[in-house]
């Protein structure tokens, strides 16, 4: 059996097809739509749900179930000596407080380690590939388990959202605020930094939020990450909901404000996109784990 494999869930943004490319394990996210049950990746595919957010669809997240966690566990089991669970955060979702406890049982005690770090969606994302490299360095996985979730409060992202009706739905703001806010054409950014997803700034108008933003990772990577910038141990993020169009050209944009520095792009997770509607652009940035824990 080989030593340590991942498994995270579908708020991380990696696809079934990139899952199997790399070697993990994806549990499929429950939504459901106008209340019928669908799975991420399995039985809703990324189009048909922007398809369905568009026409009004009534679209609610979801827990997995103890059992589909089991489930998906067991199958890892079979095949590693131990496994690191990464579900999205506990800031965000009780699924990972629910998966600790299941951890606990004989079966998996001292097998499944599961690891709170505070993350989802496209840092979710880059702190998997991170962690990859952590176990092909040979790391023990009760070490990476300590790595990564030292590493939790050095990973974070804007989120500039084009639209308020989704935040709207999802109670984060109220049908008064949004109707003015459309009213005076305001777009909030919004800010993720471990595991909870709060206000940053109004803008009058999109141009000024995707701005706002980009002077906002300036500023965080010449002061709070300056050093990791200096040791070239820090990734510059992207994320989007919007076209691929607009994605491309948001990506060229954040390439053209930090030169030399490449840009992982990702998608943002339906989960997090039942929240900002299509549209949204998100920059972002990770320190990579060794580093956040003092290793050089």
């Amino acid at each position: 059996m080989k030593p340590i494999g991942i498994v995270t869930d579908s708020h991380s943004s990696i696809s079934q097809q990139e899952a199997e490319r790399l070697g993990i394990l994806v549990l499929p996210m429950p939504f459901y739509i106008d209340g019928e049950c669908y799975y991420e990746g399995v039985t809703l595919s990324r189009e048909e749900f922007f398809t369905r957010l568009h026409s009004g669809a009534q679209i609610t997240t979801s827990q997995p179930s103890p059992a589909e966690v089991m489930a998906i566990w067991d199958k890892a089991l079979s095949e590693y000596e131990k496994v690191l669970y990464m579900p999205i955060s506990s800031g965000l979702s009780g699924s990972c407080a629910v998966a600790a406890a299941l951890a606990q049982d004989e079966k998996y005690s001292g097998r499944v380690l599961v690891i709170d770090h505070g993350q989802v969606a496209t840092p979710l994302h880059r702190l998997i590939l991170d962690t990859l490299e952590l176990i092909e360095k040979g790391y023990p996985a009760e070490r990476i388990k300590e790595m990564v979730e030292t590493a939790k409060s050095e990973l974070m992202i804007y989120i500039g959202v084009e639209t308020l009706e989704y935040l709207k739905k999802g109670g984060r703001i109220t049908p008064a605020a949004a109707a003015l806010g459309t009213v005076f054409n305001i777009k909030p950014v919004l800010k993720l930094e471990t595991g909870k997803l709060d206000s940053f700034r109004k803008c009058h108008g999109f141009l000024k939020a995707r701005r706002t933003m980009i002077e906002a990772m300036h500023q965080d990577l010449a002061t709070r990450f300056s050093d990791a910038v200096d040791a070239g141990q820090i990734h510059l993020m992207a994320a989007s909901s919007a076209s691929p169009e607009t994605t491309a050209e948001w990506v060229a944009e954040i390439g053209e404000a930090f030169p030399g520095m490449q840009v992982f792009c990702d998608d943002l997770s339906m989960g997090v996109s039942c929240h900002t509607g299509s549209g949204a652009l998100g920059i972002g940035c990770a320190v990579k784990p060794e580093f956040a824990n003092g290793i050089r």
